[in-house]
């Protein structure tokens, strides 16, 4: 039988929810997330989650079950923040004639703007302030975006919030491009049903993976992930994933942006919030070569870009730069390779640029820096990448 006190105060909470500005909320129970865990528990063991040191199965484990981190908890309120903004064009003030278009690189989306870890806190946190007055009483709460072990897709999955696609993402009613955040809480909460659709037998995600990190449906290998790859990679990117990156120097979009869920996507209601302005989403690639670390805390102040941190991004840029096969990239390239302020993964993957680039000029910074290099490991890839020039051509 319906309690309708309970039902009442269900409403109340979702409502102050969208108040907030969440696009979408559900209500999970708090009981363990049994199955779910056990798939992810299967990934970490199968070596899939290599590259995150901290993803143990002892934090899979404690996440499982909500009450491991609120005994008192009863209900997870599930919220989702959509973030799509329209890309970039040609027409957009950074635009220029095809002969001088600069070179750019890509941003996932989500980095755009503010980091959404900054925008959650300052939304969960006046949620939390009014969440008693909805209530009627005191509430023990406890809340996480994707900082803490609770296993945020899983709970969204139960809260009819969206679904498990192929490529592991939520998706949902209104689209992927969404930020997600829960609530524990000792509140008794009307539980929403999960949704009932799957992805059917499309694979588009899975075809359009260059990297091929999408080994099977629903199931990611980290370390093939070009989003892992431009952002939790502290050291050298794999040299066999190196071409297949394309020009992306912070995180991926490619399995959202082929999905079929998202031609029909709403954009976000606050998507001030995320896209500030064209540079933010298409970096000009040489101008991140030249950026001293001052710079780059500047410039990437409040933003989620700086997880990379500066050689990481540097690193990315000279990978896109190797990949776009623009030769007018040589002459930063090289200065990248020489300069010893620059660290030696920097000069480890300018010197992979070079070789992947070709021709007389790039070909002469690679000698002159095979030279003088002191770092073993930047030594190693020049060599490699001398042996590569003589037959890269632009492409």
């Amino acid at each position: 039988m319906d309690n309708p006190d309970r039902s009442q105060r269900t409403a109340s909470v979702k409502a102050l929810a969208r108040e907030m500005g969440f696009d979408l909320v559900g209500i999970s129970s708090a009981e363990p997330f049994t199955e779910r865990s056990q798939a992810t528990l299967q990934r970490v063991q199968e070596g899939l989650m290599d590259g995150l040191p901290w993803f143990t199965k002892e934090r899979v484990s404690r996440g499982a079950d909500p009450r491991h981190i609120l005994p008192t908890a009863r209900s997870i309120i599930s919220l989702a923040l959509n973030y799509h903004t329209p890309s970039p064009t040609e027409g957009s003030p950074m635009g220029e004639p095809l002969g001088g278009r600069p070179l750019r690189g890509w941003v996932a989306r989500y980095a755009w703007g503010e980091d959404y870890h900054r925008v959650f806190q300052r939304k969960v946190k006046l949620f939390l302030e009014r969440l008693p007055g909805v209530a009627g009483r005191p509430v023990a709460a406890r809340w996480y975006t994707d900082t803490g072990p609770l296993l945020d897709r899983a709970v969204a999955e139960r809260a009819g919030v969206g679904w498990f696609g192929k490529n592991t993402n939520i998706l949902t009613s209104i689209g992927s491009w969404v930020l997600l955040a829960e609530v524990i809480t000792d509140l008794e909460l009307e539980p929403d049903r999960p949704l009932k659709k799957t992805c059917g037998l499309c694979r588009a995600c899975m075809d359009a993976c260059p990297t091929g990190a999408i080994v099977a449906p629903y199931v990611l290998d980290n370390a093939r992930c070009i989003s892992y790859q431009t952002i939790e990679n502290r050291g050298a990117i794999p040299r066999e994933i190196r071409p297949l990156m394309g020009d992306w120097v912070f995180g991926c979009d490619i399995c959202q942006d082929v999905c079929p869920v998202n031609r029909k996507a709403q954009l976000a209601r606050e998507y001030a919030l995320f896209a500030r302005d064209g540079e933010r989403a298409r970096p000009e690639l040489l101008g991140l070569l030249d950026l001293t670390e001052a710079e780059f805390q500047e410039r990437y102040r409040n933003s989620a870009v700086r997880r990379t941190r500066l050689s990481g991004l540097k690193r990315n840029a000279c990978v896109a730069l190797g990949n776009i096969g623009d030769r007018r990239a040589v002459p930063s390239l090289a200065r990248a390779l020489r300069e010893s302020r620059e660290s030696g993964l920097v000069r480890a993957h300018a010197a992979w640029a070079l070789g992947r680039l070709g021709g007389a000029e790039a070909e002469a910074a690679l000698r002159e820096a095979l030279a003088t290099e002191q770092d073993e490991g930047v030594r190693e890839e020049t060599r490699l990448a001398l042996g590569e020039v003589r037959t890269a051509a632009p492409h």
